[in-house]
């Protein structure tokens, strides 16, 4: 399987929102035909146990972005809660970014 680099430049999307009651901020970048290639993700809570969990949730996610794993697939097989919430960060950002495209 081979990685798809990215440009060394290209456009960046961010996305202000809230989950477990922390607030994020989720950087997206894409590749050139649109598709979603790379996700950051910041946290307000700086030095927080919940912000290495989002800056490592955004590196696991980008790395399997750019090996050709759909976001679809990612986003049907995390965890979710008995309503089908998100339980996790990467499911709340893949929801978040399916909810803006879907607009």
């Amino acid at each position: 399987m081979t990685r798809r680099r990215l440009p060394n430049r290209r456009a960046h999307e961010a996305v202000a929102f809230s989950f477990r009651g922390i607030e994020y901020v989720a950087g997206v970048g894409r590749f050139e035909d649109g598709s979603l290639a790379e996700v950051f993700i910041d946290c307000a809570k700086g030095s927080s146990p919940a912000a290495a969990d989002a800056r490592d949730a955004a590196v696991t996610l980008s790395i399997a972005l750019q090996y050709s794993v759909r976001p679809e697939a990612i986003r049907a097989a995390v965890t979710r809660e008995s309503d089908g919430s998100a339980s996790g960060i990467v499911g709340a950002v893949l929801d978040i970014l399916e909810q803006e495209r879907s607009r």
